[in-house]
């Protein structure tokens, strides 16, 4: 254990001790120490007159072991580490410095409650072992793809059930788009991608995985091979038309991005949400309107190039048409349309063997034609005329024939020693 007679010197210290040795025992020149120091002249001068008056302690900095004038209060670092202790504890230190200086207007970097933490033991170093991919750059321009993806998570935190977060980040500014949804599938995707491009228009491409909401699972029809192409899913088809290129993904990790933006959103918009106690989808949605243009403002920036690749929703294209299900339904001769476990009546009397089904975002349906919308009503019970009636089978258990005595088929057989029966004739 140190004492006091024991000066406890840093390496940077026992050289610049042993160089201002040399000086006084005039083997090395006041200049060239300086060089070797990079320390000026008159430092070296200095120097060299407090080590002949003091000894070796006069090579120790002068301000070691004092408290900085600049120094933060002990009073204001007690009521920092009792407020993170209370309300923060599970907050990193950099949003933690942000919400004492938002919500507690106490201000303080985000460093300096680090050291703190650490110092404490609130908060420890955490080393995250990466493994090598391959570096791939940047979109140059904005809109010029958006990486999509959902996030299934408890992000109310027990409040309500868990559900997804439909995240849109785009490659070349890092711009944020979200909506929560009960669960991630085909309806989820469109609503948020609708609300997507009325907000900053219709991308170049959009870059997805091949979850099988997104990327069909069918077995390609012999039109298809004839025609060279493969079957599309619902949200191809959609955005196909809409022309927006699609490109899957191979693996979570070409998505980075959009997976990197989940972990941060699942730290600070978890907490931003518990702060206001949010407790429903409809209020996540209507906080995230408010929450995004902030997050963005900070987290996004500039793109390698000028210019906006997004395009202007085409006049006269109803999105609502395009970003739904389409499915092909058989019309039947007395024009009725079976889907989804119901019965409908078509009242638009059409030439045609199938008519396309169209599930909207909303909820709504619509049967079509060649694009024309067609009148139905749904058939809530179906009609049984009398003469159509099954019939109810009973069903009779078979009574056992068992032979008597003199019947032929004793008679005429014999078990010989082999044990098979054989037919004997009749001796006379």
């Amino acid at each position: 254990m140190a004492g006091k007679d024991i000066i406890m010197m840093s390496e940077r210290e026992l050289k610049r001790s042993h160089i201002i040795h040399k000086v006084l025992d005039n083997e090395l020149k006041q200049v060239k120490a300086a060089e070797f120091l990079s320390l000026s002249d008159r430092q070296i001068r200095r120097i060299v007159k407090r080590v002949r008056k003091e000894g070796e302690i006069g090579v120790i900095h002068k301000s070691r072991g004092r408290v900085s004038s600049r120094a933060i209060p002990k009073r204001i670092k007690d009521r920092v580490i009792k407020l993170y202790r209370e309300k923060y504890w599970d907050y990193g230190p950099t949003l933690a410095s942000e919400k004492l200086l938002e919500t507690d207007k106490v201000k303080i970097s985000d460093e300096t409650l680090r050291k703190w933490l650490l110092g404490t033991g609130d908060w420890k170093k955490v080393r995250k072992g990466r493994a090598h991919r391959q570096w791939r750059e940047r979109k140059h321009y904005f809109g010029e793809m958006i990486q999509i993806d959902g996030s299934d998570h408890d992000w109310f935190e027990g409040r309500r059930p868990e559900c997804v977060l439909m995240g849109y980040i785009d490659d070349a500014t890092n711009n944020v788009y979200a909506r929560f949804y009960e669960y991630e599938g085909t309806i989820p995707l469109m609503d948020s991608f609708k609300g997507y491009a009325n907000l900053y228009g219709l991308p170049h491409s959009v870059y997805i995985d091949k979850h099988s909401t997104y990327k069909s699972t069918a077995k390609p029809s012999i039109e298809d091979e004839l025609s060279n192409t493969e079957p599309l899913s619902q949200v191809e088809r959609a955005l196909k038309e809409l022309g927006v290129e699609v490109i899957h993904a191979n693996s979570p990790q070409a998505k980075g991005r959009v997976e990197r933006l989940f972990k941060t959103l699942q730290d600070r918009l978890i907490k931003e949400m518990r702060l206001r106690k949010i407790k429903t989808i409809d209020k996540a949605n209507k906080f995230l309107e408010y929450y995004l243009p902030i997050f963005n403002n900070r987290f996004r920036f500039k793109a390698i190039e000028e210019g906006n690749l997004h395009r202007e929703i085409p006049k006269g294209i109803d999105l609502d048409r395009i970003l739904c299900i389409k499915t092909k339904r058989g019309l039947r001769n007395d024009w009725t349309v079976s889907h989804d476990k119901k019965l409908y009546q078509v009242i638009d009397h059409v030439h045609t063997k199938s008519v396309i089904v169209e599930d909207k975002i909303d909820g709504s349906m619509l049967i079509t034609d060649k694009d024309k919308i067609l009148k139905y009503k749904e058939i809530s019970q179906r009609p049984v005329r009398e003469d159509t009636h099954e019939k109810v089978k009973v069903f009779k258990s078979k009574k056992v024939y068992i032979p008597t005595a003199d019947h032929p088929w004793r008679k005429f057989r014999i078990r010989p020693q082999n044990g098979s029966y054989q037919q004997m004739e009749k001796v006379a």
